[in-house]
């Protein structure tokens, strides 16, 4: 096989073996940085090598990833392989930045490859984020971000090339902005719609304190969807501090309905009036006509301003004049990838001392290719936590509790006009579409607007409907208000199915559903239940349906079902507040919760092998509790565990509760909650976060010997 050399700039060498380029993984890159009349030699990060300072020589710095010894077989990447820090994009000509806009989409598409982890949601933003690095100056600057998965280029520009690899794995790089994480993360991007909020603040404190770094904020379509948006840009037009609020518009179109909008148009007019808009001129002109009206009086200011509003409405898109109307001034549409238009822009927007809060609408390209990888990234979502693919028929995904779950609604739905659907999240799960397409007018998708879809449940409720309210466990915890005061004080029967319920792996502590049980079980009118399985959620869901004179909730996790049942029988209610035991015995009593059933049947296989006869009770319900069986198992066994994947005060706590007030804690019987550990989990494989928090079977299995006094069987189970 022929080999060649090619240079490239700046010192790098890219050798062809074949088919396959392969850039060698260290790389000297030079720059000049003038410091008070000299040139020095600055080391970014431990994890790169770089010279000593030294006058009038430029640094070395080497910030190709270095991932074992092996080399990566990569599109070369010259000006990227440059850039370990935003400072560095300082210098850059347009021609480079554009170069550098290639490098990081050939580098993300790269990964992907590599690592099987969805990065596409970036690629839409490669130039607004080079554009924003190269006019602010972070991390003195704070640049904020809503949405986790466009971040991804930013990472690379903030000295996390290398580490990209590790992106959603144990010990790698957080899939959000973090600020454990990096000085150039200010603030956690979690469930979206939180930067302007905390922007906001930042710029607040700014001021009070007399400083004069800048605040910029990026959002998107997704999270224009929630309330607390819209907020925000209210309290930030009646403050008037100085922010930057970039919208990155990949719809096309601030209509919520995508079919029924026009797309705003790129051109060359409305770059010309969009730096028109952000001009430094045209802002102090418009300044000055306001003084003018002002001093004239006779309402001459509010005709001017109305004016004013009704010239921009016009050559603005529809919808731009809402943001005028909350107090931010509206710049655009820019569009997002012309990478001269953007910095000409956002250059004028940072030159201004005064602006008040500012927003810059960017357009950027939204074609097949992304709404797939958007679809996608949910898919990969959807299926993270299986862990029985290798047994199962070869499908386009794995058998999950929420193809059980639609295909239960959507039996229950044939024979009840009356069930309809309320779906709030981020993203919405594939089987969801089935029930779309089959029912679309008793199917409501409100995007991230959790509080409104819990309270217009609680209305079609009232209605005479029977909705179900289907929010993954992180996000109703943005809706508790209206769970307790719209739904639970006044015993409207709203059926809340919980998903994403306990660890979600990649996702980590951002999108955990720990806390669910904890926080509706406290609820006096709620009934908690949680199938242990997916025939006993197909259960559930007939249960729930019958269920008109209080709210009711289940909650399931993500991930493979622990059973691989093909058919889908017909739901058959169950008793309220009834348990059942799945194996007898009389040593200890394990009395799980939820999925946790099934790890506690598999540590009940271990104890056995060891002579140690375990009872497994699945509890069913948290509210009411099944108190007959759990005295049953307090009679019968000397100890009782009891498990679930929440945290502290939830399932084990009204067990605790009730059996202190019971007297069966006065006697013989040993109780011992084995439950989520009181600190996040931070992202890793689900069979990693599991092991971490001490819920495998092998571990429950341990605590039971541990308990029966064999802490040596305990510590070999262990290793």
């Amino acid at each position: 096989m022929g080999t060649a050399a090619t240079q490239y700039p700046f010192g790098i060498a890219a050798h062809f073996h074949g088919n396959y380029r392969v850039l060698n993984k260290r790389v000297d890159s030079s720059f000049n940085f003038l410091a008070n009349g000299e040139f020095s030699r600055i080391n970014f990060s431990p994890n790169f090598a770089a010279s000593s300072t030294s006058k009038g020589c430029a640094s070395r710095v080497h910030s190709l990833p270095d991932v074992g010894d092996f080399f990566w077989e990569k599109i070369p990447t010259p000006i990227l392989d440059m850039v370990e820090n935003p400072i560095n994009l300082k210098n850059l000509s347009p021609k480079e930045l554009k170069q550098l806009a290639d490098d990081i989409r050939s580098e993300l598409s790269f990964l992907m490859s590599k690592t099987q982890k969805p990065l596409k949601a970036s690629l839409a933003v490669v130039e607004l984020t080079i554009a924003v690095h190269h006019v602010f100056h972070a991390p003195m600057d704070k640049i904020l971000w809503d949405v986790g998965e466009q971040t991804y280029a930013h990472k690379i520009l903030t000295g996390r090339r290398s580490l990209m690899h590790t992106l959603r794995q144990k010990n790698g790089l957080s899939g959000f902005t973090s600020r454990f994480e990096s000085e150039f993360d200010p603030f956690g991007a979690a469930h979206g719609c939180n930067s302007i909020s905390a922007g906001l603040g930042m710029a607040v404190a700014r001021d009070i304190k007399g400083r004069r770094d800048r605040v910029v904020a990026v959002i998107s379509n997704w999270t224009t969807m929630s309330g607390q948006i819209y907020e925000a840009m209210s309290n930030a037009g009646y403050l008037d501090s100085n922010m930057v609020v970039i919208l990155n518009d990949s719809r096309h179109t601030l209509h919520p309905k995508l079919e029924e909008s026009l797309k705003t148009p790129i051109n060359a007019l409305s770059s010309t009036l969009s730096k028109l808009q952000s001009s430094k001129t045209f802002r102090k002109f418009r300044e000055f006509a306001k003084g003018i009206t002002k001093r004239i009086g006779g309402g001459m200011h509010e005709w001017a301003a109305k004016v004013d509003e009704f010239v921009r409405g016009m050559i603005g898109p529809l919808g731009s004049t809402l943001f005028e109307e909350l107090g931010l001034y509206y710049i655009g549409p820019v569009d997002g990838h012309n990478i001269d238009d953007l910095v000409c822009v956002l250059n004028e927007v940072a030159s201004l001392d005064s602006m008040g809060p500012v927003l810059v609408h960017v357009i950027t390209r939204e074609d097949q290719e992304e709404e797939s990888n958007q679809k996608n990234d949910i898919l990969h979502e959807y299926n993270e936590g299986s862990s029985n693919s290798n047994s199962m028929p070869r499908r386009t995904h794995p058998q999950t509790h929420s193809d059980y779950f639609v295909d239960a609604i959507t039996l229950e739905a044939e024979k009840d006009k009356d069930i309809v659907i309320v779906h709030a999240g981020m993203g919405m799960e594939p089987p969801l579409q089935h029930f779309q397409e089959k029912f679309p007018d008793r199917f409501f998708d409100v995007g991230m607007a959790e509080q409104h879809a819990v309270t217009f449940a609680a209305g079609l409720s009232c209605g005479g409907l029977k909705p179900f309210c289907i929010i993954p466990s992180a996000f109703l915890q943005r809706a508790y208000d209206q769970v307790v005061h719209d739904v639970d004080q006044q015993k409207i029967p709203v059926r809340f199915v919980i998903t994403s319920a306990g660890l979600v792996g990649s996702e980590g502590p951002t999108n955990c559903g720990a806390f669910d049980i904890t926080f509706m079980s406290c609820l006096p009118n709620m009934i908690v239940m949680a199938p242990s399985d997916e025939e006993d959620l197909i259960h559930m869901v007939a249960t729930a349906v019958l269920i008109n004179d209080r709210p009711v909730c289940f909650r399931y996790p993500r991930g493979a079902v622990a059973q691989m049942n093909s058919s889908i029988c017909c739901g058959v209610p169950i008793e309220i507040g009834k348990g059942r035991v799945l194996k007898e015995g009389k040593d200890v009593a394990l009395l799980g919760y939820g999925a946790m059933v099934q790890n506690c049947l598999k540590a009940q296989l271990l104890l056995s092998k060891l002579g140690i006869e375990v009872t497994v009770a699945d509890a069913r319900f948290c509210k009411p509790l099944d108190i007959k069986l759990v005295r049953e198992l307090c009679d019968n066994h000397a100890f009782l565990i009891t498990v679930e994947e929440g945290s502290i005060g939830g399932f084990g706590s009204h067990v605790a509760q009730f059996i202190s007030l019971d007297g069966k804690l006065d006697g013989r019987t040993k109780w011992r909650p084995i439950v989520l550990p009181d600190n996040y989990i931070e992202h890793a494989s689900p069979k990693e976060q599991l092991a971490l928090a001490g819920l495998t079977g092998h571990h429950i299995a341990a605590t039971t010997l541990s308990l029966l006094g064999r802490t040596r069987e305990a510590l070999l189970l262990m290793c």
